[in-house]
């Protein structure tokens, strides 16, 4: 965008009648270049739009400022990078030096330091035989449980039972009702109110024997329509209580499934910690599994060396290809910088005095 400006500004300089011999000069320069005949393209075009001389110059003086600034911001931001790079190397050097010290002084263990493999044995058996304890513990926990849940299902299935009881009586009370009396009514609106409190605690059945204590309220029970809605709503809920009793019986059973496998998975468990005990009481199997677990650690710090010698190749590659984009623009800011200096040198040298437009 500088560029640009600053195309535009000398073109205004250009527009000038200069002396014959300068301005072929000129032209030819600029004609070598791509952006010396962009430039020759809007001296042509702005020759009609003139302008204070004065302005030209600030203008150019303003743009070799930022460009300045511009290029000393382009070695700060070099300057940091190079001192992140340097940084980074010095620590990926010595990670790698680290994973070196590493293989070798675990290779020394594997080759001369298995004695202590007693102790770690005893650590392995006390942790295993944690293990079994917790697995115990979590045994009797579920067998407790499930004997709670299975005297909360009998409870619930009781009290579903008695509140069909109910319904069936009072069903019975409504198919006695010819011409019922007011003691009548009242032994069927009781019987209702019976039924609401022994599911209560069945929040999936409240709303339902609401809606027929609201039903059965001040209604006309000689009117066998009123009659009909009552019976069928009364339907209706036992229907409901009986698929809840049929729901709870089958989840019952699911979970006596459920427990049964658990008890089983546990007990499969318990057996492999045994198993496991057993095992690390041969010294064989111990020695072998101790030399497993270092050599796999050696095998990882060896591993890790050769990640941070890829990173330290990768970085070194990287902050190359940034200085070749450093260089290279650091070389177009310069050469920028030329152009605005020669530019302003030409505009205040010329006399704009004739301009005709």
């Amino acid at each position: 965008m500088k560029s640009i400006i600053l195309i535009a500004l000398i073109a205004v300089a250009f527009t000038a009648r200069v002396q014959e011999r300068n301005m072929a000069k000129v032209q030819a320069d600029l004609a070598k270049s791509n952006y010396g005949k962009a430039l020759l393209h809007l001296v042509e075009l702005h020759a009609m739009a003139g302008g204070p001389v004065q302005e030209l110059v600030d203008a150019i003086e303003e743009l070799i400022n930022d460009l300045e600034e511009e290029l000393d911001e382009l070695e700060m931001n070099f300057r940091i990078r190079t001192n992140e790079h340097n940084s980074l190397v010095v620590s990926l050097e010595q990670d790698i030096q680290d994973a070196v010290i590493d293989v070798n002084n675990t290779q020394d263990t594997l080759d001369n330091l298995l004695y202590p493999r007693r102790a770690q044995i005893q650590e392995k058996i006390d942790s295993v035989l944690g293990y079994q304890e917790d697995n115990r513990k979590n045994y009797d926990e579920a067998i407790l449980v499930r004997e709670q849940e299975h005297e909360a299902f009998e409870a619930q299935v009781a009290e579903l039972n008695d509140a069909t009881a109910s319904v069936d009586d009072a069903l019975a009370l409504l198919a006695s009702l010819t011409n019922p009396s007011l003691l009548q009514i009242r032994r069927f609106q009781n019987t209702l109110k019976n039924i609401e409190n022994k599911i209560r605690s069945r929040s999936r059945m409240a709303p339902m024997i609401k809606a027929l204590i609201s039903l059965a309220s001040n209604q006309n029970f000689s009117n066998q329509d009123v009659l009909k809605n009552i019976v069928d709503a009364l339907n209706e809920f036992r229907n409901a209580v009986v698929d809840q009793i049929n729901d709870l019986t089958a989840q019952e059973a699911q979970d006596v499934i459920d427990h049964e496998a658990y008890l089983e998975q546990l007990d499969d468990e318990h057996r492999e910690f045994q198993r496991q005990i057993d095992r690390a009481t041969v010294d064989l199997t111990a020695t072998n599994e101790k030399i497993d677990q270092l050599c796999e650690f050696r095998d990882q710090r060896a591993a890790d060396q050769k990640q941070y010698t890829a990173e330290l190749e990768l970085e070194n590659n990287t902050y190359a290809e940034e200085t070749d984009i450093y260089t290279n623009t650091k070389n177009e800011f310069t050469r920028e910088l030329g152009v605005s200096e020669q530019a302003l040198a030409l505009v205040k040298s010329v006399d704009f005095s004739n301009i005709q437009v």
